[in-house]
């Protein structure tokens, strides 16, 4: 059974490739600051699949304590064949006004914290000469919105740090890809007026927003035999928003 560590896993989108990496018979190490409703039913609901959901509770913004709580997980789960960095925040406001706490918050969170989770476990995969990274990016990166001049950073850089990661450990038998998810059917989106959700399916060549397991499957895809040869990439899954 391979252990696959998701992090931001009690909601959302971790929350949903927490599920199906589990039912596809998975060890999914779940990381998130509290458990919650939803990933006790997730927990509960692996148990009856040939895959598990186990739950770490870790602070990601403690960057100083990363390298020994990576240490944990390889004593209590051992090998790690797949990270999936998905944890982040997505705080809204106009960089004029936005106060420096949030600004580093977000780059703490978004990109720092992924970053040295990304090379402690890293060295434990190019020990076990093999292994999966994948990172959490978004459209925005590329197509850019108003008020999210900061988050767009912070996903331009996980694009970044990807095809560059994927170039340093692809010998040893690591592959390293993003994704880059559109607007989603979430609890976020959820918050719309039915007006702005339909402007917003509306852009979209599908006419219609994509949704947490669309992100998951491709997850699941890039973890699979599937993925042993894409390394490097950023696959957007908007519904054709950018297209």
């Amino acid at each position: 059974m391979r252990s696959i560590l998701v992090t931001g896993a009690s909601r959302g989108i971790g929350l949903s490739i927490a599920r199906r990496l589990a039912a596809g018979g998975d060890r999914v190490i779940a990381v998130a600051r509290k458990r919650g409703a939803e990933l006790d039913d997730a927990i509960a609901a692996a148990a009856a699949t040939s895959g598990e959901i186990g739950f770490k509770a870790f602070d990601l913004s403690e960057v100083g304590a990363i390298p020994a709580f990576v240490k944990e997980l390889r004593g209590e789960f051992g090998p790690i064949f797949g990270l999936v960095n998905n944890a982040g925040i997505g705080t809204e406001g106009l960089l004029a006004t936005m106060h420096n706490s949030q600004i580093e918050a977000l780059v703490r969170l978004n990109v720092l914290s992924p970053i040295i989770l990304t090379k402690y476990v890293a060295r434990q995969m190019m020990a076990d000469g093999a292994g999966r990274i994948i990172n959490m990016s978004s459209i925005i990166a590329t197509t850019g919105y108003r008020g999210l001049s900061v988050y767009g950073a912070t996903k331009a850089a996980a694009a970044g740090f990807t095809r560059s990661l994927a170039r340093e450990v692809g010998q040893l038998g690591i592959t390293v890809n993003a994704i880059a998810p559109g607007f989603i059917e979430t609890e976020l989106t959820g918050n719309l007026s039915e007006g702005d959700r339909e402007r917003i399916a509306g852009r979209s060549a599908l006419r219609r927003l994509a949704t947490p397991d669309d992100v998951a499957a491709t997850v699941e895809f890039l973890l699979g035999e599937g993925g042993t040869n894409i390394t490097g990439a950023v696959q957007v899954i908007d519904a054709g928003n950018t297209a």
